[in-house]
């Protein structure tokens, strides 16, 4: 049989290959393995987690904080969490966490343990990925986009 004075199995051949070419880009969207974050400048806290965002004014260094946090944050959670932590509706918009010790509670405890649900893992436990430093920086990166 001929389309377009085409064999079919030319068509056929050609549709395969675009087909093909699709898939393969929207498996390309880029690397989705947690980027490392450099912490240098800030506090070092340790191993163990503490309870409450160091970073938060009157940290001496917030300013820095916030930069490494925007640059962090733009890496790693962008992609689910939105642009410049402006949410697209595929994740929280962190923005309206709490603010303070009660968020930064919820924020421990999500980056720390991640999300799963029925088995389907929705956020990665980025503490595997990133120091509680880079996590941090991230909270207060996030903090000084709330909007008032």
């Amino acid at each position: 049989m001929r389309h377009n004075n085409k064999p079919l199995g030319t068509l056929n051949l050609t549709l395969a290959s675009l087909l093909s070419l699709s898939t393969a880009m929207a498996f390309a969207h880029g690397d989705v393995t947690p980027q490392a974050v450099d912490t240098a400048g800030l506090t070092q806290l340790g191993e163990e987690w503490v309870d409450e965002n160091p970073y938060r004014a009157p940290y001496e260094n917030q300013e820095l904080a916030i930069k490494i946090g925007d640059s962090a944050y733009n890496q790693n959670c962008a992609r689910c969490h939105g642009l410049e932590a402006i949410s697209g509706g595929i994740a929280p918009d962190l923005r309206n966490l709490e603010p303070g010790i009660d968020g930064d509670e919820w924020f421990k405890y999500r980056v720390i343990n991640g999300a799963v649900r029925d088995g389907a893992v929705y956020m990665p436990r980025m503490a595997d990925y990133l120091s509680q430093e880079a996590l941090w920086a991230i909270r207060t990166y996030i903090e000084s986009r709330r909007e008032n």
